[in-house]
């Protein structure tokens, strides 16, 4: 019998269950294809979406397998400091739709923007400024994929047995011929339904591992054991500096990233934001509690130390008697609309900020049929690119993800943040906030005080700083676009 039977044969199961998520993606795709009349429509869904269902894709698009697979396996090196990953993610996130989303969905109403590139350049009357910020949302991007695609690829190769270049070739025509098809509005209906999934398998791969470790109480006989003691250490897994760097880069990304801020884009009133607000703490909260303590527990269940935490919970999904078969297969299931959810936001905003923020730029706009085809074409490009780059991936999960969070925060906190609650501000001072931000993720590696400071740090004083200092140098703000945008955002 070919591999091919072979493997549907033993995880016939699985494939059930995944047909007939694609066939939902499909369903999404269909109805995001007939919703879509203008360009709007397939960049920000119209801006008409309700709280419930943005708050959902809110948690959706975040919880990629960079959660379920990187964060939920590194407490097993890095052992209970990494349990301080839950606030820093239940904070950050209420900050974004606290502080940001607010006037951030009427800035960019009254705007007419699209995309953050477009809201930098609009807001500070700089297209230089609209420019650079597309490079950086298309380079942290790619980072980001990359480690969403590596984990996908992981966890099909440990359970499935399906080559990992396989599977990145699966996910890849997946995802990309959705997203293509459906834009802003399949991408937000399927991410409600992956939220609720995942929120389900969260809950299954946190009591089938603490149940198959022994109970919570085997907590304690992991404290105890020689091998283990050092986990529950400050510094014993891993140096505070390093911790607390992850821990920051892995969360600012709330307020600062492109895919996350998008969903505020669509928000249809200030009662939504505040429904979306309920929802994604909560399901944050909830979520993230019984995922981020999995990678300690499965101490009692992987023997020895594993290199790579990225394979915890491949390894945990393959161990027989750890998850019944079912459970198994929905889990694996899970974490595939994980990787989807993340993805197709990721892709979009590539896209988006291509067509509108890169190639606008140097060519007369033209008309929505036109940009839609483009930004179609634009989904598959990107698609394509960054599954290749995940063919021999640079970096761990983890690593990946901060990379992109410290790009998005170092760049863009001020211009997002003080730019929708201070009147000054220019396009110099944007410009000069990216290279400030810039320049010690990159160099600070080269400094004596590397091992005591993590390069997000610097980076995000330096950019802040740089920001205010070039802002109050400059003129107060005399462009009427400016007061009337922050005389409309206080009235609202």
């Amino acid at each position: 019998m070919s591999p091919i039977l072979d493997n549907l044969r033993e995880f016939w199961l699985v494939h059930v269950l995944l047909a007939l998520y694609t066939l939902l993606l499909a369903h999404h795709a269909h109805v995001g294809k007939k919703q879509t009349k203008v360009l709007a429509d397939y960049y920000v869904g119209g801006r008409g979406m309700g709280g419930v269902v943005l708050g959902l894709s809110f948690f959706a698009t975040y919880s990629s397998t960079n959660s379920f697979i990187g964060f939920s396996g590194q407490a097993h090196a890095w052992g209970t400091p990494w349990l301080l990953l839950v606030p820093f993610i239940i904070g950050f996130s209420f900050f974004a739709w606290a502080v940001v989303a607010p006037r951030l969905r009427v800035f960019t109403r009254s705007l007419d923007s699209l995309t953050v590139p477009d809201f930098i350049g609009f807001r500070f009357e700089s297209t230089a400024a609209r420019f650079l910020a597309a490079i950086i949302v298309l380079s942290a991007s790619l980072f980001y994929m990359t480690a969403v695609f590596k984990g996908i690829g992981n966890l099909l190769e440990t359970f499935m047995d399906i080559p990992y270049k396989v599977s990145i070739a699966l996910v890849f025509v997946v995802v990309m011929i959705y997203t293509a098809v459906g834009g802003f509005i399949s991408v937000v209906k399927t991410d409600a339904v992956q939220g609720v999934v995942m929120a389900v398998a969260a809950i299954l791969l946190f009591t089938g591992t603490v149940s198959a470790a022994g109970g919570l109480g085997a907590i304690e006989t992991i404290r105890q054991a020689p091998e283990t003691s050092h986990l529950f250490t400050w510094g014993g897994g891993v140096a505070v500096p390093t911790l607390f760097g992850v821990l920051v880069a892995g969360t600012i990304k709330f307020a600062v990233e492109p895919r996350q801020l998008s969903r505020f884009y669509a928000l249809e009133s200030a009662q939504a934001t505040r429904t979306g607000m309920v929802v994604s703490t909560l399901t944050f909260t909830a979520v993230y509690s019984l995922l981020v303590p999995v990678g300690l527990y499965a101490r009692r269940i992987i023997p020895g130390n594993v290199e790579d935490t990225d394979l915890v919970v491949p390894t945990l999904l393959a161990t027989e008697g750890v998850f019944t078969s079912l459970g198994a297969a929905f889990l694996l299931v899970a974490m595939v609309a994980a990787a989807m959810s993340s993805l197709d936001s990721v892709l979009l905003v590539m896209a988006s900020t291509t067509e509108r923020d890169i190639m606008g730029v140097f060519r007369p706009s033209g008309s929505d049929a036109a940009a839609l085809r483009a930004t179609r074409f634009y989904v598959a490009i990107f698609a394509l690119v960054t599954a290749v780059i995940a063919l021999n991936p640079p970096g761990g999960i983890v690593t990946l993800t901060a990379l992109s969070g410290s790009l998005y925060g170092a760049c863009f906190l001020p211009a997002i943040v003080l730019g929708l609650y201070w009147r000054r501000g220019s396009g110099a001072a944007v410009i000069g906030s990216y290279a400030s931000g810039l320049a010690p993720l990159f160099l600070w590696r080269y400094t004596p005080w590397s091992e005591d400071l993590h390069q997000v740090f610097p980076a995000l004083v330096l950019s802040l700083l740089t920001y205010v200092a070039i802002s109050l140098a400059g003129p107060p703000v005399q462009s009427k676009r400016v007061t009337d945008l922050f005389q409309v955002s206080e009235k609202s």
